[in-house]
């Protein structure tokens, strides 16, 4: 039997025991598979801030069944579910995967794939001053209530369809509610996970030992100062990726009088501007990610590391694979990384960065070349 090339992509923030979940699902519905992961790294699609060091979270997957960790460029993992579909998509396609599994809170891949071609056929989302989500459900006039995983399964089913990928979507169930703060079931929303750590809850029972050792505190009233004196100092805001509709003004003359991050985030906050959107679109001013940017093309694709399985695979095609990993350092993804994790860096007082400048993929299980890395 020929070998599947299963994809997963995922942010880990943090890894726990719904992933580990997944990860098992898919190794019983294929048991003669390869993993391959798209991971985003330390600034994340819904605009927060990764409690877990790039380097700890491919570790973590490795440990527990990922085969090949592939690097989601910043550009792509800090915006909305189409272009960070995209740059996933992407990359899955260029490593031969055959099979996408995610995680869908309705678990039914032929309604998510219906919804997708209905998008797709160039239906307008009604105006309004509702969320995205909202709109998207009046457009195609459908009753069902969309979720997190279910509008990136629609984003990655869409973007499948566009380039004719080769790739057919499987769900696994979401065993948890993405909003749900409240659950003290084994497997836990990562929300609900972080919202009990910042309640000084105990959290050893929702995620690995090593995930709660490597945990990452985020200085989030330092992020805020620097962003504040961006915002106030900066002649155009609608320069940044998601700055639009006039609200840089608003953003002007809220952040004068606010003192943190959530005061901020509730005097900006509207029907049109959810707060998903509006942390993606602060983390673009932080990072200096403006629109021009959003045209980069992919350089490369850095492996973040991989098994014995996994390295195998990669001879198989040794020159094609070199190829396309090959870190090209003059690019403008390369900077738009090293700058990520340098202000990673200071908002963790950490070094995460020496993961990036050194690029040296992790080898798992760790032998000697891993050993040579830390």
């Amino acid at each position: 039997m020929q070998m599947k090339i299963v994809g997963l992509i995922a942010e880990y923030n943090p890894f726990h025991n719904g992933h580990v979940y997944h990860i098992e699902q898919i190794k019983k519905l294929y048991p003669n598979s390869l993993l391959i992961l798209v991971l985003n790294g330390y600034f994340l699609e819904r605009g927060e801030i990764s409690v877990l060091a790039k380097e700890t979270k491919t570790k973590l997957a490795l440990k527990y069944g990922v085969d090949i960790v592939l690097e989601l460029p910043v550009i792509y993992g800090t915006q909305s579910a189409d272009y960070f579909a995209k740059g996933c998509l992407e990359i899955l396609n260029k490593f031969a995967v055959d099979t996408l599994v995610f995680g869908s809170e309705t678990n039914d891949v032929n309604f998510l794939t219906k919804i997708a071609k209905e998008n797709l056929k160039g239906k307008k989302l009604v105006k309004s001053a509702e969320s995205y989500p909202r709109r998207l459900q009046n457009s195609l006039g459908v009753t069902e209530q969309f979720f997190p995983n279910d509008l990136l399964g629609i984003s990655y089913i869409k973007e499948i369809s566009q380039n004719n990928y080769q790739i057919i979507p499987v769900t696994i169930k979401r065993t948890s509610a993405y909003h749900d703060t409240t659950a003290c079931t084994g497997i836990i929303s990562a929300s609900n996970i972080r919202q009990k750590k910042e309640n000084q809850l105990d959290i050893s029972p929702y995620l690995p030992l090593e995930a709660q050792m490597k945990w990452q505190d985020i200085d989030m009233n330092l992020y805020f100062q620097i962003l504040k004196s961006k915002i106030l100092t900066d002649l155009d805001l609608t320069r940044y990726i998601d700055v639009t509709e006039g609200i840089e003004n608003k953003l002007k003359k809220e952040v004068i009088d606010s003192q943190t991050m959530p005061e901020f985030l509730e005097k900006i906050k509207s029907k049109r501007y959810t707060y998903n959107r509006l942390r993606r679109m602060l983390t673009h001013i932080f990072l200096g990610l403006t629109k021009e940017k959003n045209t980069l093309p992919i350089s490369y694709i850095r492996i973040l590391g991989f098994s014995k399985k996994g390295q195998d695979y990669l001879k198989k095609e040794k020159d094609y694979f070199q190829k396309i990993t090959h870190i090209d350092k003059e690019s403008e993804q390369y900077k738009l990384e090293i700058t990520a994790s340098l202000l990673y860096d200071l908002l963790t007082k950490q070094i995460s960065s020496s993961f990036d400048r050194q690029n040296k993929p992790i080898i798992y299980p760790m032998g000697v070349n891993e050993e040579s890395q830390k």
